[in-house]
């Protein structure tokens, strides 16, 4: 299983890795959105655009607001996911007293089966964030929400009040990346476990 965790960080290392610095054109030098990409959302698809379908039901495709505040959402519990996997599995890490199972696959189960009261509170914790996170998203599904994806209001600390919008906009750019770094690396941490032989990588180097 370290093998694993060690396949799919060095798998994902690119992206949390600082960018090399070289010289830019300066086309790229005044984009500071995607630049890799020109200042444009990489959706060769088209998703983004799919509320914009003529004749379609309405409302029946999201908006851009509430694909990114999905984006990011799940960005941020693949990174928690990743470390949790990382944190008990590589190092060995468990809370005193928590239940521990043999496997992080079967975590969860063993958790509501032996502590189903500490479970419960997790999950009504859960519940109540996200409906906050809804209700305080508004109504991005159709593109009239006035809030900023991912910005949930927290910042009890005032971290981002000393920040230049400069470097607000990096960091957002930098949780992004990484969000999809976690998200790539948990999809393949569970296909391994799904499907044997389904992470190439790991016929090579062992599991």
């Amino acid at each position: 299983m370290k093998l694993a965790l060690f396949a799919a960080l060095a798998g994902s290392a690119a992206a949390f890795a600082p960018a090399t610095s070289v010289t830019k054109s300066s086309a790229l030098a005044s984009t500071p959105y995607n630049p890799e990409f020109g200042g444009e959302d990489f959706d060769p698809m088209g998703f983004s655009k799919m509320h914009e379908i003529k004749g379609a039901f309405p409302n029946m495709f999201p908006h851009p607001q509430f694909l990114e505040e999905a984006e990011i959402k799940h960005g941020r519990m693949s990174m928690l996911a990743w470390t949790g996997v990382w944190a008990t599995e590589g190092l060995g890490w468990h809370f005193p007293g928590a239940p521990v199972a043999d496997d992080w696959a079967t975590a969860l189960p063993v958790w509501a089966r032996e502590d189903p009261g500490g479970f419960g509170l997790i999950l009504a914790f859960i519940m109540i964030a996200e409906g906050e996170g809804v209700s305080h998203a508004g109504d991005n599904f159709r593109g009239v929400s006035k809030k900023i994806p991912g910005d949930m209001g927290f910042d009890w600390m005032g971290m981002t009040k000393s920040l230049s919008e400069e470097k607000i906009n990096r960091y957002k750019t930098v949780e992004k990346k990484n969000g999809r770094a976690a998200m790539i690396a948990m999809a393949s941490l569970f296909a391994l476990k799904s499907i044997p032989g389904s992470v190439p990588i790991m016929d090579v180097i062992g599991n």
